[in-house]
């Protein structure tokens, strides 16, 4: 398979980038942080981790459009401390979205998502036809 890139969308061929190694990357573009992700391909499926710890799974969203996978996460936090004359407000921010155009081979309805332990698994089964066949041996008379 080859590697496309389009912005901030990775075309089949697949997903693998620069982002190995690293637990964010940043957009040279934006300045923007975004988390980073590994994606592996087995005989069944393509698997996509997501690294974003401190997240909850209700921060997430997961969306398929016309073989476009789109992951999402916005997440607010404010905090007030009142105390002796004086108050301290903390407000923190974070959202991303990160964007994979799916090849045709995988079953869309059947993709799943799960958050644990920081990491938002995705799973992107394929089609039948689209499974890797065991490799074999051929005897040569």
């Amino acid at each position: 398979m080859t590697l496309m890139k389009s912005s901030n969308t990775l075309l089949p061929g697949f997903f693998f980038d620069d982002f190995f190694g690293r637990d964010w990357y940043q957009d040279e573009r934006s300045g923007a942080t975004m988390p980073a992700v590994n994606i592996h391909e087995d005989g069944d499926a393509y698997h996509v981790d997501l690294a974003a710890p401190g997240m909850n799974k209700k921060d997430f969203e997961v969306a398929l459009e016309d073989q476009k996978l789109t992951i999402s996460c916005e997440k607010e936090e404010n905090m007030e401390k009142k105390d002796k004359g004086y108050t301290k407000r903390e407000f923190n921010y974070t959202s991303f979205e990160r964007s994979f155009m799916l090849p045709k081979s995988v079953v869309v309805d059947k993709v799943e998502a799960e958050y644990t332990n920081g990491i938002l698994h995705v799973v992107i089964p394929k089609k039948d036809e689209a499974k890797l066949k065991a490799a074999r041996r051929i005897e040569i008379s």
